[in-house]
Parts: structure tokens; sequence; C-alpha cells
């Protein structure tokens, strides 16, 4: 070989090993563990000294604050809101969010109903109530709204009692049951899934705007749990498969504003293997940076049938979800829901106490990865 093509092949292979060292380098460095972001919240008891003690004793300084007064025929009313804030502010706990009147009750008793009936002129008087209720969260500090779009309201059959959990009494849905009731239609009556996401976008295309104007992310609730087509007489926009519908929702609009109060239970509750199909869920979402809000709930079962229990003994191992939020870079709050009952008088708050400290303590978890 001559000289020159000696030196010319060295310096090539020389290049190469370059390239490849910086290519393993940058796989290796996305590979690390990214830093905890995240922080435990909750949505529950609103801003009474009562419970922003409670939230504070229990290391708990982010939190939705429910809502503000409202004032009929016009919205949120701004000073309580403001006072709101205040309050919880001399407990150092941050108001972040909270919750537009678009609940998960239902269709029958919703405050908004006509928004979800798809009924004009109606629904364009709730949406200015609404549009205002974004205005007076952005002039409050309050940069993030959560709700829901649904007709049917949470749907459960019954309580499964948990003898090896103190007779704790884990919320529960079984399809085949609910069948048998045979319960009735709402006053919607049949509603495809393509109707419903007509009636959310013409929500949204009016909402949005508001929203990026005051920088209020709205994050909306999947309606739970998911259902086969058709359940009297609706089908949800996440049913039947539920990864579908999330992809759908988020693909409605390239916003910054437009996302998810991703609750891990909901969702899990349509998926047939809970433990491996939410990780890519959380992944896609996340990476389009439409996670605004975490309900961390765990469930045994899944699709039609699944029982709502503690965090730390349902099918999902949610050291693994939480790992899957941090490395999305997810910078909210994580929060627990729904709760398993029992017959103690402090049951509920003795649920809410131990979830606190199970998120505190996965939290603390996958923080400490990043560091050894």
């Amino acid at each position: 070989m001559k000289r020159e093509n000696f030196i010319k092949v060295l310096a090539a292979g020389s290049v190469g090993a370059a390239t490849l060292g910086q290519e393993q380098a940058q796989a290796a460095k996305a590979a690390e563990p990214k830093k905890v972001l995240m922080k435990v919240g909750c949505q529950s008891g609103g801003t009474s000294i009562e419970n922003l003690e409670f939230k504070a004793r229990h290391g708990v300084y982010n939190l939705d604050g429910g809502a503000p007064k409202t004032i009929p025929g016009k919205g949120w009313d701004l000073e309580d809101s403001l006072r709101k804030k205040e309050a919880c502010e001399k407990y150092g706990i941050s108001l972040d969010a909270y919750h537009w009147p678009l609940a998960s009750s239902g269709i029958d008793k919703s405050e908004y109903p006509n928004v979800m009936l798809g009924k004009s002129p109606e629904r364009d008087r709730e949406i200015e109530m609404l549009q205002q209720m974004i205005e007076v969260a952005g002039k409050s500090g309050i940069h993030l709204l959560n709700y829901n779009t649904t007709i049917l309201p949470v749907l459960r059959t019954g309580r499964t009692k948990d003898p090896k959990r103190g007779n704790a009494l884990y919320s529960t849905w079984n399809y085949e049951e609910a069948v048998k009731r045979n319960d009735p239609k709402t006053i919607a009556g049949d509603v495809s899934i393509d109707m419903m996401f007509e009636r959310i976008t013409y929500l949204l295309d009016r909402c949005l705007p508001v929203a990026k104007e005051y920088k209020v992310k709205l994050a909306n609730h999947i309606a739970d749990p998911p259902t086969p087509v058709g359940y009297r007489g609706i089908t949800r926009w996440n049913s039947p498969d539920v990864f579908e519908g999330i992809k759908r929702f988020a693909q409605l609009y390239k916003s910054e504003y437009h996302g998810f109060n991703f609750c891990i239970g909901s969702i899990a509750e349509g998926l047939k293997d809970p433990k491996t199909e939410i990780l890519p869920i959380i992944k896609w979402v996340g990476e389009r940076k439409q996670i605004f809000n975490i309900h961390l709930r765990n469930i045994k079962g899944g699709w039609n049938n699944f029982q709502e229990v503690y965090p730390d003994n349902g099918d999902m191992n949610f050291l693994q979800v939480v790992r899957a939020l941090r490395d999305v870079g997810f910078d909210g709050m994580v929060m627990p829901d729904h709760v398993p009952h029992h017959e103690d008088e402090a049951a509920t708050p003795q649920a809410f106490s131990f979830s606190y400290g199970y998120i505190k303590g996965l939290l603390q978890a996958a923080a400490d990865e990043v560091k050894a």
C-alpha cells in the first residue's frame, strides 16, 4: 500500500473510532437515570386550615385546591382564589392546580352538562364561564386545571373485602355484573366515540386560546373505567382501546397547554397486563410533554374486572412507574386520588397518610438511583 493511502486509511479509522466513541458516550449518557423533578401532591380537602396543617404534617407541599367560590352566571371569584393561595403560602404549600368543573360525576349530575351533551347555545354560555375560570386561575398564579370529559360517571359494582389488610374494602368494577344490573342510559342517550371527540374539540377550540393567553395547562382525566363500545349507550373517548384513545386525544392539538391528568389507575383499568403495558404509554405521552399531573392509584386485575387497592399491593410496580416518569422528565405532582376504605372512623385520612409516605419513599428511591 502506498504511504499516502495508508495514512488516509489510518485517519479514517481514527475518525470512525472517535465517532463510535462519541455515540457510545451519548448512548450511555441517555441511559443514565434523570433527575427526579416530580413532587408529592394531593387534590383532597381543599384549603381549610385543618387540611393545610394535615398536608404539611405529612410533607405534602403541593396542592390541587379544588376550586374557588363560584359567582352565579359569571365564573370563579378572583378574590377568593387569591385568598386560597395566600392561605396555602402560610404553610409553605404551593397551590398548583384547581379542578375545572367538568367533573367525573357524569352528565346527570354535572353543573355544566351541555358541554358534553353537545347542546347549543347552552354549551356556549357554559364555555364562556369556563373561559373566565381559566382567566381567574392564570391571574392567581395557578397554571393547571384538571378536568373530565365524561357522560357516564365513575363506574363501580361494589366493594371487595381484604382480610389480609385489616378488612380493607376495595372499590370494584366487574363488567359482567354491571350488565346484569341493566342500568339505564343517561339523558345523553346514544353517543358514539366520534360524537365524543366532536364535543371535546368544540370545547377545546374555544378554551385552549384562553389557556395559552393566561399560561394555564388543561389536564384531562380519562373516563373511569374504560368500557366496551356502547355500554349504556356511550362509547367513551378512551374505549375500548385505551392507548389508542389517549393517542387520539393527545394529537388533537400541538399545544403545550393540552394534555392529561394522567391517572395511572384508570389507564390500567383498560389494559390486560397493566404491569407491562403502562410503561410504554408513560413513555409515549411523557416524551410529548403532555403529562401534567399524576394520579398514582394501583389496581388488581384490568380490563372489565378490577379492584382499587393500596399502592403497594396492586399488579403494577410503582417504582418502575416512578422511574419511567422520572426518565421522561415529568415535573408535576404525583398524588393519591382514590384510596381503600375500611370500617374505622378515620379510614380516609389513614389511607391518604399511607399513600403520601409511600409516594415520598418512591421519589426518594428514584432520586437516590441518580446519585449512586
